[in-house]
């Protein structure tokens, strides 16, 4: 096999090691296949399938997702991040109801305009749905090429990811597009993996210039990290004596853009004072263990403030909603905010 070129290699492995019973496979619909690409953006597979069938069940088209609610989706997202992804989701299912009658587009350019997807998803989605002869590059695909083809330099690099994408495009199958889309993806996903690939059961290994060379944990170059900055702040748990909880809207951009979340103040005493706004006597609220949560780009240490009332107090704006506490399992959450609040609540 060593003879044979980059991609039939890999279409063998795939064969006998690839995963074939993914549930987006079943039917492979163009609608399942964006669903499923938007969702494995940043995620990984094992995460996301439980969320792929959630969201399946409850929007089986491109209609249903289109005639939901922004909450509805954003619910059955919660807890799976990057919520802008869901945001997107529903904007372009609406705009493809009003332009592309109710369907995704078939052309390259047409899924690149609509809200989420980039040029390696409107491809995967191309050649995953319709079996068109084109390259994607994802993450896992970047570090498999670049290993493959000796490149150096930080994939995000503009030069460096113009250099992956010729190598990309060079290594097309003639046929089973689908396959080999998913064969590169499974490939990088189960084998030739960030930490610990596994070299010695590798495919493509005789002509691999990272193997041949020994610099396959120095491949792809790694970006300078930088220091991940702390912040910390405190959200306030207000329940009432029917045990309905207080709730804000996030601002529809930003971090949990959108999305049901607790009243934020930068202390303890904040949260104390602002309660008055709703009509809260100036009580000592009592604080639960902090919470730290993990962003990408910074650490967020939360310090809930739980402070009990005997009555419903008066909401002053539209952004604050009263919710039961046996309501928020089906309501959009962030996964640190859920947290917080099923600590907060075992012991109020």
């Amino acid at each position: 096999m060593t003879g044979a070129s980059f991609a039939s290699r890999l279409l063998h492995w795939f064969d006998r090691h690839g995963r074939h019973d993914l549930p987006w496979q079943h039917p492979r619909t163009p609608y399942r296949v964006w669903i499923s690409e938007i969702m494995l953006q940043q995620t990984q597979v094992s995460s996301v399938i439980p969320y792929f069938e959630r969201f399946i069940a409850r929007f089986p088209d491109l209609p249903a997702l289109a005639g939901a609610s922004a909450d509805e989706v954003l619910a059955l997202w919660s807890g799976l991040g990057y919520y802008s992804r869901a945001r997107n989701l529903h904007r372009a299912a609406i705009f493809c109801m009003e332009r592309h009658d109710a369907a995704l587009p078939r052309t390259f350019d047409d899924l690149l305009a609509l809200p989420g997807i980039g040029r390696s998803t409107a491809a995967a989605l191309l050649a995953q749905a319709h079996g068109d002869r084109i390259a994607i590059l994802d993450g896992n695909v970047k570090r498999v090429l670049a290993r493959h083809a000796g490149i150096e330099g930080v994939p995000a690099a503009t030069e460096i990811e113009r250099k992956l994408w010729q190598v990309a495009e060079s290594r097309l199958p003639p046929a089973r597009m689908a396959d080999y889309t998913q064969a590169l993806m499974d490939f990088g996903a189960t084998r030739c993996t960030a930490r610990r690939p596994a070299c010695v059961h590798c495919p493509v290994a005789a002509d691999c210039v990272a193997h041949a060379t020994d610099r396959v944990a120095l491949l792809p170059t790694p970006r300078v990290r930088k220091a991940v900055p702390e912040r910390s702040l405190c959200m306030l748990v207000l329940i009432n004596e029917n045990a309905d909880v207080l709730f804000e809207r996030r601002p529809p951009v930003g971090v949990w853009g959108g999305l049901l979340s607790l009243p934020e103040f930068p202390s303890t005493d904040a949260a104390r004072i602002a309660a008055s706004r709703w009509g809260v006597p100036m009580a000592e609220p009592r604080t639960g263990a902090v919470y730290r949560h993990r962003f990408t780009h910074f650490t967020l240490d939360i310090t809930p403030c739980i402070l009990q009332i005997r009555t419903r107090a008066q909401v002053s704006d539209d952004a604050s909603t009263w919710h039961h506490r046996d309501q928020l399992a089906d309501l959009a959450l962030p996964t640190a905010v859920r947290r917080v609040l099923h600590a907060a609540l075992a012991v109020s």
